[in-house]
């Protein structure tokens, strides 16, 4: 008979569980800030960053006057040692707020053999390292509903020991707080196992005064290819109930069918409010899963984001 359970530091049940989860992020926290590190230096030689003309104090680049312009715009100083007219063009220092939560609950500590490590740790790997990138960028970063905002050197050591010190249900539930400000992002990022309807109450909670966001859907690939066939007992993460199944590749069609149901009703809800749903999985590299989630900031996916 196969097993199908969870890594050991969620193997546990009832007050133990809360007591494992804290447990764990103290364990793995130190690790994964290093390679939260790692992979931000990795991806930030990948990306322009988010320079871009536009309201500040600081010189960016002069750049050919374009007919129609108004003409005091043009820098009559630079333009006099040419044959061309110029126009200096400032560098846009309006940073955004940026919110970030990565979800621990027991279910984000699964792995499979086909995986590269637990969903829990990749989701504090992507968090972590796309703080460090945000903050790199001029972009002020906070723990949602947990920290104010800042824009630090230390980020990934700020929010480290934010989350060591955070209450169970910060890092377990999905936010239901007060709502961002209208033009500050946010990016969710877990597995959302959760009903439908929940999922989209949340979200609007956190759209009601105009914040965008991306969720990023982090899952292992056992879950998405169901590789399990014959007698099969599977263990609950939440409260460690067993079940066993008889023939499991019997049922695989209709739970990859209900699998993909559920994400795509996530996207609606996500589309709807103007959000974006960011799949990833854990048999791919954390620096892809940034990569990914950069490319989208800097093409406008998410508002301005670095580009």
């Amino acid at each position: 008979m196969v097993t199908a359970r969870l890594t050991p530091d969620f193997q546990t049940s009832g007050k133990r569980v809360l007591q494992g989860d804290a447990q764990a992020l103290a364990r793995v926290l130190p690790r994964l800030a290093l390679e939260a590190r790692q992979v931000s230096a990795q991806v930030a030689l990948g990306i322009h960053g988010r320079r871009r003309a536009g309201p500040g104090e600081s010189f960016w680049q002069f750049r050919a006057f374009t007919s129609g312009e108004p003409a005091d715009r043009i820098d009559w100083r630079r333009s006099a040692r040419d044959d061309r007219l110029y126009v200096r063009e400032r560098e846009w220092e309006t940073a955004s707020t940026y919110w970030i939560w990565m979800d621990c609950s027991p279910s984000m500590g699964f792995q499979s053999s086909l995986a590269l490590q637990p969903k829990r740790d990749r989701a504090l790997t992507l968090g972590l390292a796309m703080a460090d990138l945000l903050v790199r960028g001029g972009e002020r970063v906070g723990l949602l509903g947990l920290t104010n905002p800042f824009v630090s050197r230390n980020v990934i050591t700020r929010i480290s020991d934010a989350l060591l010190m955070a209450p169970h249900s910060h890092i377990s539930d999905m936010p239901d707080g007060p709502p961002p400000g209208p033009r500050d992002r946010v990016l969710l990022i877990g597995d959302f196992i959760l009903d439908e309807a929940v999922f989209s109450k949340r979200l609007e909670g956190l759209t009601t005064r105009g914040a965008t966001g991306v969720a990023v859907q982090v899952r292992d690939p056992a879950e998405t290819l169901f590789p399990f066939d014959g007698e099969t007992e599977f263990v609950g993460p939440e409260d460690g109930g067993r079940w066993v199944v008889g023939d499991a590749q019997a049922m695989g069609v209709a739970y990859r069918n209900r699998l993909d149901a559920h994400q795509a009703a996530l996207r609606v809800a996500c589309h709807r409010r103007g959000w974006t749903l960011l799949p990833h999985s854990t048999a791919k590299t954390g620096s892809e899963g940034l990569l990914a989630l950069a490319m989208l900031l800097e093409s406008g996916g998410l508002g301005r984001g670095l580009g």
